[in-house]
Order: C-alpha cells, then structure tokens, then sequence
C-alpha cells in the first residue's frame, strides 16, 4: 500500500472503475460522491441523474460489462434498473463502498501551500442531518465526476410562451401527456423521448439542423456492435462497408424528412435507435427544420413553416463541468481540456481526467484500461520514481498519440473529446506496456550491479 494518498470525485461507473484499478494497485485512495449511493447517472434516484424512466443500453452488454465481472443479466440491452444493480453488485463484490464517502459534495480544490498536493473542501451533513464542511488534504484528485450532467442549453431568438425544458429533466412519459411537443434535435435521448413521446403526447415534432446516420440494434440477428470486433477495418473502407449495409436495412432517412448528413457514418456518434423511422413512417411525428425564432405558443423554423406547441424540448447534450477547480488547472482549450489520452494534464500538477472519452463501443472495459494507467502512473510515482519521471519525459516530448482512428469528427464542442476506441485503447496499451518495461529495465539493471 502506497504512502500517499488520493481523492476520486464520483461514484459512477467511472469513479467506481478507476478505485478498483487503484485497489488492485495498493494505492490508497478516498471517494467522494455528492450522491446517497453508487451508480452516478444510472441511479435514477440520484438527484444529479439525468437518466429517464425508459433509458437503455445503446451499446449491447457484453460490448459494455467490465471483463472481470460479466454482468448477471442475458439481456442484450438492459435498462437503467439493471444497470442500476449491476454497479451495487460490483461495489459489494470488491469492497468498494467503503472507500467512498457518500452524501459529500466536492465544492472546491485548490493548490496546498508547497503545490505538491491539493486541499479538497466538501460540504457533507452531521448526524443530525445539518450540513458541515470537510477540508482534506490529499497528493492528487482523481476526476470521475462523469460528462453528461450538466445541460447544454441554447438560447433562441424571441420568447416561447409554453415551457422550455431540456430532456436533463425528462423522468417519465406522462410530463408529455396531451402536450403538443417539440423536440430540439435528435440525439440518442432526443430519439428516445420522441419514441415515448408518440404514445402520450397531442403531437410530436423534432427540430433538426443536419441530417444522421441510424444503427439497428440487430444486425443479422446479433446486437450490432457485436459484429467485426475482430482487427479493426481501416476508417474509409468501414465507413463505405456499414454505409451500405445500413442502407439495406434501414433505407435512406432523408425520405423520412432528415437532412442528408453533410458528414460520413461514425464521425459523430450514430443513433441506435431505428424505432423513430418505423414512427416517422406511420406519420406518429415528423421532421421540422432548424429554428429561427420563438413568437408566444408559435414556432417560426428557418424553411418558412411554423407550428403551435405546448413543450419545447431540448435534446440538445450536455457540456463538460468541474466547477470546483479551474480551468487553467486542465489545461481547458476550447470547449474541453486538452490532456494526453484525455487523462494527464501536460503540467502533472497532481490532477488526473478519468471518463472524459466518448467513443463508439468502448464500453465500460475500455475507461477501466484508462483507471488501470493511472494506477500504474501513481504506483510508480512512489514505488519507483524515476520510471515515473521517464513516463512523464516521454509525455512531454513526444508528440502525442492520434485517437482519432483515421476518423474525421465534426468539428463540435460535443466531439472535441470524442475518440476511436480501438486507436485509444491501442494507446493506452502501449503506455502500459511502457510503464512495465521501464519497470523491468530499471529493475534488471539493480540486479546486475
């Protein structure tokens, strides 16, 4: 077990991931979640989830689960409630709830006086239910805090006279109930609601500005992303193959009123969701251009045409929020910060980004990979030093890996942390595997003196 000591922010499928690598480590470590339990948005009970009463699997379960720890289900993809006892279960199978602690949330980090460390103040409650604070003194913080909490939420031109609410806020199908809905884009969320939203609301309509690519959860009759999980195809040979087979089995979304994507499959993330176009094709909702101004309970779009609506929608995405450390402290360029394999500021100022990736099929295995170097960074920072500081030389003068998989991404604030996951696993790998061979340099060269 290490001396020093360290803070993980999250108890989600992050925090959870990266304080089991540290474990297996011997790495000590304390967590800290704002919430009652473990789950992070999974835990619809938690107060910061964003997750709905109908939420699924969009990637199928054995492409998701933890290697280690198969999930207990045969379902291909399992809902939220089986999510929900999936992370109880590998909390209690590894003792890890006791390294957390839960009703404590993190207000601030801020440098210690020598600047080798970080003083953390959290708000928590006494036995009395009275709110307290905590001051903790930790050598590095662990940010697992998760990316899909905070809305994005876009300002219109003119005033909507109905309700304005982003799908942050959605639980359950009944808030659209008689209501003449609008959604703003179409998302994977976005096409979910829509989903629920035909069977409840008045009418359903979605607001688009460019057009997308729609992934059968079946393909063949195999979960989609089961297949050609052998050595990856190059990018444009992928993209023309699954364009094709795509279109066989989905036809062309355009004649359902989508735009045509002005970019090709996979560089941004697909909807896996097909049942919109079965509702599309029944007339149960349709597709409304962008917007170009709200004018009381009237909708006014950019081709010309309106619409009466109760609800507006907004499924449009969530930004990056650590608001209790700056910015400066991540390196923050743009709209997220700019970390070597989205994980180690450049300046290893004791700060470490865990689960700030999103990638198609990473699954949960893959963010364990990444828990599984920042562990193997941490123990050689104490254990041997100078394999530690060789990790560190080679960060800072190599140029860095490209995760991108050949893939060109939309140049959006939502994709600057976007990667491919077999490039960024491939990465992580190899740093690994670095890390080790420098262990067994260093170790080898003890021996013969």
């Amino acid at each position: 077990m290490t001396t020093k000591s360290y803070a993980v922010i999250g108890a989600g499928p992050s925090g959870l991931a990266v304080m089991r690598a540290l474990q297996k480590a011997g790495v000590d470590a304390t967590g800290y979640e704002a919430s009652h339990d473990v789950g992070g948005l999974w835990d619809i009970t938690n107060p910061r989830s964003t997750m709905y009463s109908s939420a699924h699997l969009i990637s199928s379960r054995t492409t998701t689960e933890f290697t280690e720890f198969p999930m207990d289900s045969d379902v291909d993809y399992p809902g939220h409630r089986v999510l929900k006892r999936y992370f109880d279960d590998y909390a209690d199978e590894f003792g890890l709830r006791e390294r957390f602690r839960f009703g404590t949330k993190v207000d601030r980090l801020e440098r210690d006086g020598t600047g080798t460390g970080w003083i953390l103040h959290a708000t928590s409650q006494d036995e009395d239910g009275a709110p307290t604070t905590l001051t903790r003194r930790h050598d590095g913080v662990i940010l697992a805090n998760g990316t899909l909490a905070e809305p994005n939420v876009p300002t219109f031109p003119g005033r909507f006279a109905g309700e304005i609410m982003h799908t942050s806020a959605y639980k359950d199908p009944a808030q659209l109930a008689g209501r003449r809905v609008l959604i703003i884009g179409a998302g994977n969320s976005g096409c979910d609601i829509a989903v629920d939203a035909v069977h409840h609301a008045e009418s359903v309509d979605m607001s688009v500005r460019r057009g997308y690519y729609f992934v059968p959860r079946y393909l063949f009759g195999r979960p989609s992303d089961t297949l050609n999980q052998g050595r990856p195809l190059p990018a444009r040979l992928k993209q023309a193959i699954d364009s094709r087979v795509l279109r066989a089995f989905t036809g062309d979304p355009v004649r359902f009123g989508f735009p045509r994507p002005d970019y090709r499959i996979y560089e941004s993330h697909p909807i896996v969701n097909t049942l919109v176009l079965n509702h599309l094709g029944q007339g149960d909702l349709r597709i409304r251009a962008d917007i170009e101004r709200f004018d009381g309970s009237t909708v006014r779009f950019r081709d010309g045409t309106d619409g009466e609506y109760d609800l507006v929608l907004l499924a449009t995405g969530y930004a990056l929020d650590y608001p209790f450390v700056d910015r400066e402290h991540l390196n923050w360029t743009g709209a997220s910060p700019r970390l070597f394999l989205n994980v180690f500021p450049p300046s290893f100022n004791g700060l470490y980004m865990m689960g700030m990736i999103e990638a198609s099929g990473i699954g949960w295995q893959g963010r364990y990979e990444q828990a599984e170097l920042i562990a193997a960074y941490l123990s050689a920072e104490e254990t041997d030093p100078a394999r530690a500081a060789r990790f560190r030389d080679r960060v800072t003068a190599q140029s860095w890996p490209d995760l991108t998989g050949g893939y060109r991404y939309l140049g959006l604030a939502r994709m600057s942390y976007y990667v491919n996951k077999d490039a960024y696993r491939r990465a992580v790998r190899t740093e690994k595997a670095a890390l080790a061979e420098s262990a067994a340099s260093a170790g080898s060269g003890r021996g013969g003196a």
